[in-house]
């Protein structure tokens, strides 16, 4: 993305679809975008507003993919089955997790879609960024994204926050998404601010660069 790229906060989620649409696919016919942050960052809020203006998009959320036994350790399953797939031009079928009942749901489809937006802690890891047509990275200090998440869940998730700073804190520190993150978004009170990433070297006609 050019550096120059800064709409104004009231059309950035818009001028941003747009610039979504005219790139190349990344993922067999799919422009796979990664929303990646801390968590209370505002990925889910951000990426519902994205997957609005792309017309209805399809939204994998990570939470869905991973569980109380592997917070981040559903690379695998991923892979599996909904990169596999989708990189063949096949729907793919993923069992979403329930966080209550502690145990995997009936299995959910996703069809190829001209985009699908990967919303969560690690959309940005190493072994899915050669899939991404585009990475997002919501800058939101951790200490300010984690006291935003627990007070958001309250007192009920405490114990499930208190395992979960660690393990996020383990996972960038080994497999770090911010460096490799086209663009930053910033929330703010009149809407979002769209700038170039540590990576955000595309320019207007460009594919994304080899990550």
């Amino acid at each position: 993305m050019n550096p120059s790229f800064r709409p104004a906060p009231g059309s950035a989620v818009h001028d941003l679809a747009a610039r979504i649409r005219s790139l190349s696919p990344s993922c067999g016919p799919v422009r796979l975008v990664g929303i990646d942050g801390h968590a209370g960052s505002g990925k889910s809020t951000f990426a519902a507003q994205l997957a609005a203006a792309l017309a209805g998009a399809p939204l994998l959320r990570l939470d869905d993919v991973a569980s109380h036994d592997a917070l981040f350790g559903w690379t695998g399953r991923l892979l599996e089955q909904v990169i596999a797939p989708l990189t063949s031009g096949r729907t793919a079928h993923y069992a979403p997790y329930d966080w209550s009942a502690r145990r995997f749901d009936s299995p959910r489809s996703l069809p190829p879609a001209p985009v699908i937006l990967v919303e969560g802690v690690g959309a940005g890891r190493r072994a899915l960024r050669p899939h991404l047509a585009l990475l997002l990275w919501m800058e939101l200090p951790r200490e300010e994204a984690w006291m935003r998440g627990r007070s958001r869940d309250g007192e009920a998730q405490r114990e499930f926050w208190d395992g979960w700073v660690p393990a996020e804190r383990r996972h960038f520190a080994e497999d770090p998404s911010r460096p490799f993150a086209d663009l930053l978004v910033l929330q703010r009170e009149e809407g979002y601010e769209v700038l170039a990433g540590p990576a955000g070297t595309l320019g207007p006609d460009q594919p994304p660069h080899a990550r």
